[in-house]
């Protein structure tokens, strides 16, 4: 999971700084929304010809551990 997590990097001055993908100008954010709209990831791939799948899967993998709380109990 770390291999596919060094896919992602964040620059200052770049796309506001936010997570992209090996240094493009394509956002972890961008292709979320596309696969949350139901995008294949063929399609994804098609359309910009610099990813490879394992950039998709890094951008899963770093949504999921964005999402990753400790739960409090009371």
């Amino acid at each position: 999971m770390n291999s596919l997590l060094s896919r992602i990097t964040q620059t200052p001055g770049q796309c506001g700084g936010r997570p992209c993908i090996r240094g493009m100008r394509i956002r972890v954010s961008d292709i979320l929304e596309m696969l949350a709209e139901n995008v294949s990831t063929s399609e994804i791939l098609e359309d910009f010809p610099d990813l490879e799948m394992a950039d998709i899967q890094a951008c899963l993998v770093f949504a999921a551990r964005r999402t990753d709380f400790s739960r409090l109990t009371a």
